[in-house]
């Protein structure tokens, strides 16, 4: 069962040859300053904040879209996410002439929900008091889907979506190869993992040496706990992250069996971490990440993992932040 869930990599190339044409190729930079902060011999930051709609969804999104059959894409599809992937979805949707929908937890940013609703989206807002939102705002989607018949997606559990992703990894590979260089360790942030389920695998099949670790905030980190013990697993509900992408209380089933193929393994961040890495971003390399984008960023900065005279590749996932949050993010870093 775990092998349909693995795109292959013909499957992921297929997909980047299409959604390519409806992406931006986003830069590889080199940070002199960050290996010499930290002991790294090349550092390179992949910016997906730079991507359309701020964030590396996009990717997924319109290669989903591109799979549906014509009856679907008429009526529409329907979706539930905290922001990126809604935005993502969004800006697909209106790009092919397909009607999207979007549930979203009402503590979601206004700045996502209100550029969601600039793509054209509709957006349902869900409360969802004291209960893991996902849940709520998943539930909210499959009773949309029921009763108006619309597609239901999900954000990062499908292996479409996964495929989608992976050209993230794919133009990195590609921007490596010019650049003479070839990544010893790759940083990625974690949600449900649909973004390093890609990543990794296009790594795994082109760069089998490259060590691949899966970055989630304190408390949310389900992808690593499920690594660590062979089998997906729940976190209870706990306290909020500032990483409001990476809430996710457990990984797909999909990105789950992808990122066991590749090898990855997971570390964690806490909040003044991705604060302090937020502010390095800005001031070395003039990017302007969200928390969940900069996620990947503290873990290097962090030093749990030893990267002394290592080439290190860090996939910034996304930019997506309101001016007065980044500001107060920078005030407390």
């Amino acid at each position: 069962m775990a092998d349909l869930l693995v795109p292959t990599l013909d499957h992921l190339r297929q997909a980047y040859a299409v959604t390519s044409r409806a992406t931006q190729v986003t830069p590889l930079l080199e940070s002199a300053a960050l290996a010499r902060e930290t002991g790294a011999a090349r550092v390179f930051i992949k910016p997906e904040s730079l991507q359309w709609a701020g964030s590396f969804k996009v990717r997924g999104a319109y290669w989903r879209l591109k799979r549906l059959s014509p009856d679907e894409a008429k009526k529409g599809v329907v979706a539930y996410s905290s922001g990126n992937f809604a935005q993502g979805l969004a800006a697909a949707g209106q790009a092919l002439g397909i009607p999207v929908t979007i549930v979203m937890p009402i503590d979601a940013p206004a700045a996502k929900r209100d550029a969601t609703a600039g793509y054209g989206a509709r957006v349902v807002l869900t409360d969802h008091d004291d209960r893991a939102r996902e849940e709520v705002a998943a539930a909210k989607a499959r009773e949309i889907a029921e009763t108006e018949g619309l597609a239901l997606l999900h954000p990062f559990d499908d292996p479409e979506i996964v495929a989608g992703q992976a050209g993230a990894g794919l133009e990195a590979l590609d921007q490596l190869s010019g650049k003479d260089a070839s990544a010893d360790l790759l940083f990625c942030s974690v949600g449900g993992g649909g973004l390093i389920g890609g990543v990794s695998l296009a790594f795994h099949y082109l760069s089998p040496a490259t060590e691949i670790i899966g970055v989630e905030p304190e408390g949310f980190d389900g992808m690593g706990s499920s690594l660590a013990h062979g089998s997906i697993e729940t976190m209870p509900i706990g306290p909020k992250s500032i990483c409001d992408g990476l809430m996710s209380r457990r990984p797909g089933d999909a990105p789950f069996a992808a990122v066991k193929t590749a090898g990855v393994r997971g570390i964690t961040v806490d909040d003044q971490s991705v604060r302090r890495a937020m502010r390095i971003a800005f001031e070395r390399m003039k990017l302007v990440l969200e928390p969940s984008g900069a996620a990947s960023l503290a873990a290097l900065l962090g030093g749990k993992v030893d990267v002394a005279g290592k080439t290190v590749l860090v996939v910034a996932t996304g930019g997506n932040v309101s001016l007065a949050d980044f500001m107060a993010h920078m005030n407390h870093a």
